[in-house]
C-alpha cells in the first residue's frame, strides 16, 4: 500500500477502536510499520499526530455524552478514558475549558451584547463581568447573533451596551490613545492558543508579522500550521490583532472576517501610525517656551 492508503486505514482503526485508546505502538503495528516511521507518514497526510487525531475523536464522543445529561463519570467511562481526571485533561488541552464547564454551556452566566459600526463594517460585541469575550464582524446581524448564542447556549444574553461597549466604540475611534489600551478580554482558549493570541498582542500598531515568525516567537519553530489554527480561532477582532500577521512567502493571508477587511486594517494603521509619528516629531521639534505667562 502507498501512504495515502496507509493513513486511510489507520484512521479507520482509530476510528474503530477509539473507546479502546490503542497507543502509537498498537496502530503502527496493525499498519505494519515501525512506530517511529508510523508516526511521521501519518502527520504529514493527516496533519496531525495519531494521539492527537485520537483524542480529537474521543473529544467529541465525550462531548456528546455530556449532551445528553450524562455525568462526568459516565462521559469519561464511554469515552474510553479511566476516570474524570483524564477527561479533565483533554477537555484543557483542547477546548481550554474543564468538562464541567462545557457541560453548564454559559449556565448562570450574564453575556452583554451590543452591536455597532465603525470604519470596518458592522460588529458584535459581547462580554461578561471580566472583561470582553467576543468581538465578530457581520454581514447577517441575525446570523451574527445566533453564532453568539451557540457558543454560549445556555448563557443569558441580554441585549445592553456597558462601558465595556463604549469603551470599544472608543478604541476604534482612537486606538492609539493611552487608555485604549487597557481593555480587558475575557479569553476562553487552550494554553496554546492563549500562547498565539498573547504574541499577536506584542505586535506593534503599524507593523506586520509572519506566522513563521509568530511561531518561532512563541518556541513552536515548527509549528506555523498550528499557529495559523489558532489565530483563525481568535474570538475578539482587531483588539487582538490577528490582521497583523501575513505569509512570509507574499500575499496578505487568509482572515476570519475576510481578506478585504484584513487589508483595510493593514493599510488604515499603517496611515494611522505615521500621522502619530509625525506629530510626535513636530511636537519635539518646537522651541520651549521658558517666558511667565
Amino acid at each position: 500500500m502507498n501512504h495515502y492508503e496507509i493513513v486511510a486505514e489507520a484512521l479507520r482503526y482509530i476510528r474503530a477502536n477509539a473507546r479502546q485508546q490503542p497507543d502509537l505502538e498498537e496502530i503502527a503495528a496493525h499498519a505494519c510499520m515501525s512506530p517511529f516511521h508510523f508516526q511521521r507518514v501519518f502527520t504529514e497526510w493527516a496533519g496531525v499526530s495519531p494521539k492527537k487525531f485520537l483524542q480529537f475523536l474521543t473529544l467529541r464522543h465525550a462531548k456528546t455524552t455530556l449532551a445528553q445529561a450524562a455525568s462526568l463519570e459516565a462521559a469519561a467511562g464511554s469515552s474510553g478514558l479511566s476516570g474524570t481526571s483524564r477527561l479533565h485533561d483533554l477537555f484543557l488541552q483542547i477546548e481550554g475549558i474543564t468538562p464541567g464547564d462545557y457541560k453548564k454551556q454559559g449556565a448562570e452566566l450574564q453575556l452583554n451584547y451590543s452591536t455597532g459600526r465603525c470604519q470596518f463594517g458592522d460588529y458584535i460585541v459581547a462580554s461578561t463581568s471580566k472583561g470582553i469575550s467576543h468581538l465578530h464582524f457581520y454581514q447577517d446581524g441575525q446570523q451574527a447573533l445566533q453564532e453568539l448564542r451557540d457558543l454560549w447556549p445556555k448563557a443569558n444574553l441580554v441585549p445592553q451596551q456597558d462601558v465595556l461597549h463604549q469603551q470599544v466604540q472608543q478604541f476604534f475611534s482612537n486606538h492609539f490613545a493611552p487608555q485604549a489600551q487597557k481593555l480587558p478580554l475575557h479569553l476562553r482558549g487552550t494554553p496554546f492558543q492563549l500562547k498565539v493570541w498573547e504574541a499577536l498582542l506584542r505586535i506593534p500598531e503599524g507593523r506586520l508579522a509572519s506566522y513563521a515568525t509568530l511561531a518561532q516567537k512563541i518556541g513552536h519553530q515548527k509549528a506555523s500550521r498550528a499557529v495559523g489554527t489558532a489565530i483563525g480561532s481568535n474570538p475578539i477582532a482587531f483588539l487582538i490583532p490577528c490582521h497583523r500577521v501575513i505569509k512570509s512567502v507574499g500575499g496578505i493571508g487568509e482572515y476570519r472576517w475576510g481578506s478585504e477587511r484584513k487589508m483595510a486594517m493593514i493599510g488604515w494603521e499603517a496611515a494611522a501610525q505615521q500621522q502619530a509619528t509625525a506629530a510626535d516629531i513636530s511636537y519635539r521639534e518646537l522651541p520651549l517656551f521658558q517666558g511667565k505667562v
